[in-house]
C-alpha cells in the first residue's frame, strides 16, 4: 500500500474555488454593465456616439430641425442615400479621389473634414494645403452665410490656400482659411480644417452649433459618411506591405540573406566530430539515497518510504527465490515462508503490512526486512 503526497481533487478544488468565484463575479458584472448600456455607437464623429469626440449632440439638433440624418459606414451605403442631400465625409483621405468625385457629382453640398493634399489634388485642384495651426476661437472674416451668421467659432487645424477665384476662405489663420467653400457646376464643396466644431465636447462653444447646423442642414437629408479602411469598395488603391518597401531595400535584404547563407555553409564545414566529455560532477549512490531519505523525512512521508523499502525487498527476494517479477502476492509469501521457516501471516505482515506511522516504526520495518532477507539468503 502506497501513501501519495500529491494533492487530490478535493484539495485542488479548495485552492481554486475562491479565484474562480472572483473571476465569475467580474465576468457577470461586466456582462450586466454591457447589457445595461444597450446598443450604443462609439467612435470619433459618430452621429450616435455620446463620447466627447462623438457627434450625437449635433445629430440630435439637426434631427430636431427636420433634417433626416443617415449614417453610412460604407461607400455603397453613402452612394445609395444621395440625391438632393448634403454629404458629410469625416475621413475623406480614405476615399480614392475618383470615388469621392463620384459622390460629389451626386450631392447638392459636400462637407469634407480635414482633407489632405492627395484628396485636394483630385477633387479641388485650386485649393492647396498651407500647413497647420492651433485649434482655437477664430472670427469668420468672410462672406459665407453660415460663417457670418455663426460669428466666432472653434476653428483652426489644417489651413488652405486657394487660387480658385470662386473660392471663399473663412476663419483665417496666418492669412489662410481653415474653412474654404468652393462652388462650381458640380455643387458646393466646403472644407473644414478641424472636426472640433462637430464634436460633443465643443458643440456648445462659441458659434459652433450655429455654424455646423447651417452647413449641414441646408437640405432635407444629410448623409453622414464615415469611411473605414476595411470597406471593400475602397480597396482598389490598397497596397501590400511589399509594395511599400523601396526597391533598393528589397535587393539589399536579398543580398544580406545570401551572405548569411554562405556564411552558415562556410562555418558548417569547419565543425569537427562530436566529442564525448566526462560528466562535470559524479554523485555517489549513497549520497543520492541519503538525500532522498532526507526529503522523505522532511515531508513526513514515513509510509511512502516504508513502501519503497518493501518494494525493494520484494524485488530482491523474487530474484533469490527464482520467481518472476510479476509473481502474485500469495506465491511470494509462500516461498519466503517455506525458505525462512516463518509463518505465512508473519511474512505477509512484514512484506505487505500497513505503512509505518512514524520514523521509529520505519526503522523497525527496515530491520525486519533486513532480517527476513538474511534468513532467506542463508538457506
Amino acid at each position: 500500500m502506497s501513501t501519495s503526497v500529491s494533492p487530490d481533487l478535493r484539495r485542488i478544488w479548495r485552492g481554486v474555488r475562491v479565484p474562480l468565484a472572483l473571476l465569475l463575479l467580474v465576468f457577470l458584472t461586466g456582462l450586466v454593465l454591457l447589457l445595461s448600456r444597450g446598443d450604443q455607437t462609439t467612435g470619433a464623429l459618430e452621429p450616435g456616439s455620446y463620447e466627447p469626440q462623438g457627434a450625437r449632440a449635433l445629430a440630435k439638433l439637426l434631427g430636431a430641425e427636420g433634417v433626416d440624418v443617415r449614417a453610412a459606414h460604407t461607400f455603397d451605403e453613402a452612394s445609395g442615400s444621395l440625391g438632393n442631400a448634403t454629404l458629410l465625409v469625416t475621413r475623406p483621405d480614405l476615399v480614392p479621389p475618383g470615388k469621392l468625385a463620384e459622390l460629389r457629382d451626386r450631392s447638392a453640398h459636400v462637407v469634407l473634414v480635414a482633407p489632405g493634399p492627395e484628396t485636394l489634388f483630385g477633387l479641388l485642384p485650386g485649393v492647396h494645403p498651407a500647413g497647420t495651426g492651433e485649434v482655437r476661437a477664430l472670427g469668420p472674416d468672410c462672406t459665407v452665410g453660415a460663417a457670418v451668421a455663426a460669428g466666432e467659432a472653434t476653428m483652426g487645424g489644417l489651413r488652405y490656400r486657394t487660387t480658385d477665384p470662386g473660392a471663399r476662405s473663412c476663419y483665417r489663420d496666418g492669412g489662410n482659411g481653415t474653412l474654404v467653400q468652393v462652388g462650381d457646376g458640380h455643387g458646393t464643396v466646403t472644407l473644414l480644417g478641424t472636426p472640433a466644431p462637430l464634436t460633443n465636447d465643443r458643440i456648445a462653444d462659441q458659434g459652433n452649433a450655429a455654424l455646423t447646423m447651417r452647413l449641414l442642414g441646408q437640405h432635407p437629408r444629410l448623409v453622414w459618411y464615415l469611411p473605414s479602411a476595411d470597406d471593400p469598395a475602397l480597396g482598389v488603391d490598397k497596397k501590400s506591405i511589399t509594395d511599400l518597401i523601396p526597391v533598393g531595400w528589397r535587393f539589399g535584404a536579398i543580398q544580406a540573406g545570401i551572405a548569411v547563407l554562405l556564411l552558415a555553409l562556410w562555418r558548417t564545414r569547419r565543425l569537427g566530430p562530436v566529442v564525448a566529455e566526462p560528466l562535470p560532477v559524479v554523485v555517489r549512490a549513497a549520497e543520492t539515497a541519503e538525500g532522498r531519505a532526507r526529503l522523505y523525512r522532511r515531508g513526513g512521508a514515513a509510509g511512502h518510504a516504508g513502501e519503497t523499502l518493501r518494494e525493494a525487498s520484494r524485488a530482491r527476494l523474487r530474484s533469490v527465490l527464482g520467481l518472476p517479477a510479476d509473481a502474485e502476492v500469495a506465491a511470494l509469501v509462500e516461498s519466503v515462508s517455506a525458505r525462512s521457516g516463518r509463518g505465512g501471516a508473519e511474512v505477509g505482515a512484514v512484506l505487505y503490512g500497513p505503512p509505518p506511522a512514524d520514523d521509529a516504526a520505519l526503522v523497525r520495518l527496515a530491520d525486519e526486512l533486513d532480517r527476513l532477507e538474511n534468513e532467506v539468503e542463508r538457506l
